[in-house]
């Protein structure tokens, strides 16, 4: 049985690790839950699972699950705890950063879902999880993909190319002038994945596959120009591996993220699980593959170009990606100001290259700085 600290179970991939847990009784003690904003939400999930340790930034947390017989611990202190096995990173945006790196230094096995942290600091934490002897896994549908697919193999020198697959969002189909007039609530339409309020926007403006491209590099030791993004409006094919040979393995599976968190909990084995939808080939219809415009998605272009440049560029892309999507969300900016927002920051910033953990979150305060106030 895994002992399991869940961190973000309050959101959306939280709540899918979640019922994955309770569709494999026997197999999980949940040790360790923490939310977010969602009091009442976590409040349930205690009172269900039962977990020796709990925690949430509200005030009056303690209060509200006090008479589940949880103990309140700070985030790092849960992650460190002797009884986790298993660390689910869940937290959307940066703050993922701190309790990645201090259960990756506590020996702590982490799936990682919160693509912001090697995004933020990839060279950091691949680091400590080296030197740690520490296993880092893949919960992201794409990189779970290439996971699942390089199993077995030699090695990366085998690996001619990655193809992370990009469904296009909830604005594929839309030209230009239709974009500059779109609403947050159109934005979070996505039209195959069920997911998060920042990473469905992210979707949209397909900066979420720019991140990806630099979590791809992280997680499997590869160079930029072996990583590429390919259009894949069904969500059936997540990612693609083409060898050295030019044989190309794909893995495929209904879009449903609790198939690549039961794969990250249940690793290295597999388990039935009923409740899992299954593929049928012979009714999905045809499969479509395209190359990605790079004009009409800038924040994937940034991206690309913030990787390139490297050091604290990703720090503040990812930052200032944060802010704007915030913006709008908030009505504060249009959808086409994401971009523009984001751009005009990396512009002013001069990429610091090895930065250790301090330069890293100063270079991410600045940059939310300067994405809050431009106009």
């Amino acid at each position: 049985m895994k002992r399991l600290a869940i961190l973000g179970s309050t959101g959306s991939i939280g709540a899918q690790t979640l019922d994955v847990v309770r569709a494999l009784p026997g197999h999980f003690q949940v040790v360790a839950l923490s939310g977010g904003r969602n009091l009442e939400l976590l409040r349930q999930q205690v009172e269900e699972f039962r977990p020796l340790l709990a925690y949430s930034p509200v005030e009056g947390a303690a209060a509200a699950l006090a008479g589940a017989g949880v103990r309140i611990s700070p985030l790092e202190e849960i992650v460190t705890n002797g009884r986790v096995d298993l660390v689910v990173m869940a937290i959307s945006g940066s703050p993922a950063l701190s309790p990645t790196l201090a259960a990756l230094r506590a020996g702590k096995t982490v799936a990682l879902a919160s693509k912001e942290a090697l995004v933020m600091a990839g060279a950091l934490v691949m680091r400590e999880a080296r030197e740690h002897g520490v296993q880092l896994l893949p919960v992201d549908s794409e990189h779970s993909a290439i996971w699942q697919c390089i199993q077995g193999e030699v090695g990366r020198d085998e690996i001619a190319k990655v193809h992370l697959t990009a469904s296009g969002g909830a604005f594929r189909d839309l030209s230009r002038e239709q974009l500059e007039q779109v609403t947050p609530e159109e934005a979070l339409r996505h039209p195959t994945w069920r997911m998060g309020r920042k990473v469905t926007i992210d979707s949209a403006t397909l900066m979420n596959k720019g991140l990806e491209v630099i979590e791809a590099h992280w997680l499997f030791d590869l160079p930029f120009d072996r990583i590429d993004v390919v259009m894949h409006r069904e969500s059936i094919v997540h990612s693609l591996v083409e060898f050295v040979d030019g044989s190309v393995k794909a893995q495929l599976g209904v879009p449903d993220m609790r198939l690549p968190i039961q794969y990250a909990l249940t690793y290295p084995s597999r388990l039935p699980n009923e409740e899992l939808p299954r593929l049928d080939l012979a009714s999905m219809g045809p499969l479509t593959f395209n190359d990605v415009e790079l004009g009409r998605y800038p924040c994937l272009r940034l991206a690309l170009e913030a990787a390139r440049a490297g050091g604290t560029a990703t720090t503040v892309l990812n930052a200032a990606d944060e802010v704007a999507v915030e913006r709008f969300l908030a009505g504060d900016i249009a959808f086409l100001d994401i971009p523009r927002l984001v751009e005009r920051v990396l512009a002013q910033h001069q990429p610091v290259a090895g930065p250790e953990l301090e330069t890293i979150l100063e270079a991410d305060a600045w940059a939310r700085a300067q994405a809050r106030k431009a106009i």
